[in-house]
């Protein structure tokens, strides 16, 4: 039986969390690197495979790629799939050079009136003249032209991941915020981003964590990316059963549009790059479609949805819909890990209405159901985590509630043997 305990070596408080490719893109929630880098080295001596079911920006495929290990990552964001991507892609540096001189050269010729640019077609999108003033839409409408006529794929991606960064930073939001609220009037008034200098900044950042990427992998490890929710069945084209020595990952908090709003933050860039549906995306993540609430055979959840239920009715349905998408999701991934096989889950037991949901508890008892043992749970300190740390739990204004300031790192391991097992009745 394994045990429980706090262990800060864990929060790695003064360690660079940016460096290498890592440094691409802010996103929510991110996995600390030295967080996955440690679980590998520590549960995945020999390993061929790693898995990572809810992939986000990569962080656990980098870190297996860079010890040799080959790493398949699933997630139903088109912009998350495409900053993993360019995060675990090698370029040759002297192409990417010259594309990036070229650019470069580009902007100048704008920014300076040199060159005056051919009429611009800029995007149609729902509330585009909400989120951006026209001057800025036709500055990145620029910007996006010369990524989409760039004939490289691995450098068009390379483009793109800095574009999308540049385009929320240069939009009317609060960029303090992941959810869409438009800034203040007064806010709006002094907004005057340098929308050129802000990309340049971006792919300069980029490529130096590149050029250390590549410095550092000296393998032929590779990542492959699927757009694939795992809470339904896996199909063999992605993974084959038994096929996985090692997850390690980071799972949602909870359905998105309660918690972290991954759908929200990237709207207005999978907006621009042209991915259909960019608005819909919270609906179509764990927990986005609401299920009728049943009886868990998980005692400790179903108190806290008890205690819940006595204070918000509605907010029950959005609890249970993501677990019993998360059970569904913890079945399947599963049946694909060998036996003897390792799973590391780093989860956070979120808060709601005051109720604290014991998400560490609820996925060991999946697991265990599933035909895996409890190795250990270690809980860590979130001194870094972009996430928010407080919600309003009663919806009453300047009212708010602690969600998260700890994680807590659940490894489980499949039992030798034992096939995975159906849990529900």
């Amino acid at each position: 039986m394994g045990h429980k305990y706090i262990d800060e070596s864990w929060d790695f408080r003064s360690e660079n969390t940016k460096g290498i490719t890592h440094c691409f893109h802010n996103y929510p929630a991110m996995m600390i690197p030295q967080v996955a880098n440690r679980l590998i080295s520590k549960y995945g001596s020999g390993a061929r495979l790693l898995f990572d079911p809810y992939c986000g920006t990569g962080t656990s495929l980098v870190e297996a790629n860079l010890k040799n290990i080959n790493a398949i990552g699933t997630d139903l964001n088109p912009l998350a799939r495409l900053i993993a991507t360019a995060k675990t892609t090698l370029i040759d540096q002297q192409t990417l050079d010259l594309f990036l001189k070229d650019f470069n050269d580009k902007i100048f010729y704008f920014r300076f009136g040199i060159e005056k640019p051919d009429s611009v077609v800029l995007p149609m999108f729902k509330n585009i003249d909400y989120w951006f003033t026209k001057n800025i839409q036709h500055k990145l409408a620029l910007i996006k032209e010369y990524i989409d006529n760039i004939h490289n794929q691995l450098v068009k991606q390379f483009f793109q991941v800095a574009f999308s960064e540049t385009v929320r930073e240069c939009s009317l939001t609060r960029n303090s915020e992941f959810k869409l609220f438009r800034m203040s009037e007064k806010q709006m008034e002094k907004f005057n981003p340098d929308v050129f200098g802000i990309i340049e900044d971006k792919l300069s950042r980029n490529r130096n964590g590149l050029i250390s990427y590549m410095k550092y992998k000296k393998n032929e490890a590779i990542s492959t990316i699927f757009s694939f929710n795992t809470v339904n069945e896996i199909p063999e084209k992605v993974l084959v059963s038994d096929s996985v020595d090692l997850v390690v990952t980071s799972p949602p908090y909870g359905d998105s549009r309660t918690t972290v709003a991954y759908g929200q933050f990237s709207r207005l860039g999978n907006q621009w790059m042209g991915y259909e549906d960019a608005s819909k995306l919270d609906n179509e993540l764990m927990g986005g479609k609401a299920s009728d609430f049943y009886n868990s055979d998980i005692e400790l959840l179903n108190q806290a949805i008890g205690e819940i239920s006595q204070k918000d009715k509605a907010r029950v349905r959005d609890v249970t819909s993501f677990y019993n998408d998360y059970k569904e999701s913890i079945r399947n991934v599963s049946k694909v890990i060998k036996n003897g096989g390792y799973a590391c889950y780093v989860v956070g037991n979120r808060r709601v209405k005051g109720v604290t949901l014991p998400t560490d508890e609820i996925t060991k008892a999946i697991f265990e159901q599933n035909g895996f043992e409890h190795v250990e749970t270690i809980i860590r300190n979130i001194p870094n985590k972009r996430m928010p740390s407080k919600n309003s739990p009663t919806n009453i204004a300047g009212k708010s509630d602690t969600t998260m300031n700890h994680e807590y790192i659940v490894v489980m391991r499949r039992r030798c043997g034992d096939r995975a097992v159906q849990f529900f009745s």
